[in-house]
């Protein structure tokens, strides 16, 4: 059976691909994801009506919306205010840094913190983490924090965040779950030790 083809639109209006699939492994409810081309997949139940399609579309279209009013609130402002509550409540206060701010130019990584040179402390987040649960957010500011204290990945760099972080391992395998979704894993930061490169 071929996927039904159906478009509805997004908080600002952009029209979104939906392709609909009878999946007979569902027995209640439906299930929807992403594409990597941006698109989505919806899987019903078999034996769903096509009275119920519609509602299911616009419960779709209301959680796309809801998405993109949450991702338009985090500023660089939040993203300032929400590191230094990260700073107080996992590492005591204790870490310094001296810009951090959302950018649109990360494709691969989610976040970059500079060790050194001209740019010492500037940390940089992905804007397309902006519609991701608070707590993955926060771990990823946490890991960037984290390398102030140890500019690399060594066990030591590890053991520092699991302690200070209770979530590290839940928010990356949130990590994986999304890079595995798009068909490509995410790097979760690129860390310089100097500004030489």
């Amino acid at each position: 059976m071929t996927d039904e083809r159906h478009t509805i639109h997004d908080g600002d209006g952009n029209p979104v691909e939906v392709a609909l699939r009878r999946d007979g492994r569902l027995k209640k409810a439906a299930r929807w994801e992403r594409e990597p081309d941006g698109s989505i997949l919806l899987r019903v139940p078999r034996r769903t009506p096509k009275r119920a399609i519609k509602g299911l579309l616009d419960d779709i279209a209301g959680q796309l919306e809801k998405q993109q009013q949450t991702a338009a609130r985090r500023t660089d402002d939040e993203l300032q205010a929400r590191a230094e509550r990260v700073n107080r409540t996992y590492f005591g206060g204790r870490i310094q840094w001296t810009a951090i701010r959302w950018v649109g130019n990360m494709t691969t990584r989610l976040g970059s913190c500079t060790n050194g040179g001209s740019t010492d402390g500037h940390i940089r987040l992905s804007e397309r983490m902006k519609g991701w649960p608070d707590w993955v957010i926060d771990y990823v500011i946490a890991h960037e924090l984290a390398h102030r204290v140890h500019p690399n990945h060594s066990a030591d760099f590890w053991d520092f965040l699991r302690d200070a972080y209770p979530l590290t391992e839940r928010a990356r395998g949130f990590i994986e779950g999304v890079g595995f979704a798009q068909g490509r894993p995410i790097a979760e930061d690129g860390h310089r030790a100097s500004d030489v490169s």
